[in-house]
């Protein structure tokens, strides 16, 4: 019988290490997701395509039609601009337009609520600092409050065609102050990403088989909304920057994940997820697929250009 699969590949790091992919497959009969591969890649060494061949013969293996990556699948609107260019500030690009418009649109209410009761509006900022992060991000009251110091400054270095997407709007709006507050992380689509990785990735990319559809996912963006769902701990969070700490925390982390979201994991496998960042990565975006199979994702407006970026937040 035929099985449904997805796999996360992370290939964050330097040029020589080592990346992972790893394989979620389904069975029915059992209602039971199993990660069945976990596949160390090395870069090409003296001209050996070994990684390549590894990366096809695994796919064509395993019949892998979905892959879930956390590496930018779309361009700045820029790169793709062939008219006589205005200026950033002028950008006629809808997507692009609306986003600022957006942008000039939170500044100006801010600024109206902080003139018109600026005591007030010190108080409740400061009230908004111990905002709960565990509410439902998507909700009016999760992300329609004062702005914080930090997402103002943000949001006055304003947005630039040539560096961000529309997506990074979209993750500043609902995930930036969190991002800050629990793992000291700004969220830009090139900002983490060299032009090493992306060339990289590009030159990967052309092995893959044809029919295998990619998307986006981000490591982090999964970790908050697995916190948001309370299956893991704010406790564990903190953790995974303690280097005496981190293999405790992701040994909770994916045990709690294991019983979920009904996936079985092999002892060995287990001891390289916990060992191995590469392989810890891939397999939240494993999981992140898991939730797009399931259809149980963020919806995306359409100034985000879900399309073009494949762009994937799960719900738990």
């Amino acid at each position: 019988m035929k099985r449904e699969n997805i796999a996360g590949m992370s290939i964050r790091g330097g040029r020589r290490d080592n990346f992972y992919l790893c394989l979620l497959e389904y069975y029915q009969e059992s209602d039971r997701w199993f990660l069945g591969s976990l596949l160390p890649v090395r870069d090409e060494e003296e001209g050996s395509n070994e990684g390549d061949d590894i990366i096809r013969n695994w796919s064509e293996k395993y019949d892998l039609r979905e892959l879930v990556v956390d590496i930018p699948l779309s361009k700045p609107a820029c790169e793709s601009c062939a008219i006589n260019c205005p200026g950033a500030k002028r950008c006629p690009e809808i997507a692009i337009r609306e986003v600022k418009r957006k942008i000039d649109m939170l500044l100006h209410d801010d600024q109206r609520l902080l003139e018109s009761a600026p005591k007030q509006y010190e108080r409740e900022r400061n009230d908004d600092d111990l905002i709960d992060y565990k509410k439902d991000l998507m909700s009016k009251e999760a992300h329609e409050h004062i702005l914080s110091r930090s997402f103002k400054r943000r949001l006055r270095k304003g947005f630039l065609p040539y560096w961000n997407r529309p997506i990074d709007f979209w993750v500043w709006l609902y995930y930036y102050d969190v991002l800050l507050k629990i793992f000291n992380f700004s969220y830009d689509s090139f900002g983490t990403t060299s032009l090493m990785l992306i060339s990289r990735f590009n030159y990967l990319r052309r092995h893959f088989p044809s029919e295998l559809r990619l998307h986006e996912g981000n490591t982090y963006l999964t970790l908050l909304e697995l916190f948001r769902a309370k299956i893991i701990t704010r406790s564990q969070l903190t953790n995974l920057n303690d280097l005496e700490l981190t293999a405790e925390a992701k040994r909770e982390m994916i045990k709690s994940i294991e019983k979920e979201l009904k996936i079985f994991i092999y002892d060995h496998d287990l001891e390289i997820l916990i060992q191995d960042p590469r392989a810890f990565d891939s397999f939240l975006l494993a999981i992140t697929g898991q939730r797009l199979r399931l259809d149980k994702i963020r919806q995306l407006p359409a100034w985000a250009l879900p399309h073009e970026t494949a762009f994937v937040v799960p719900l738990f």
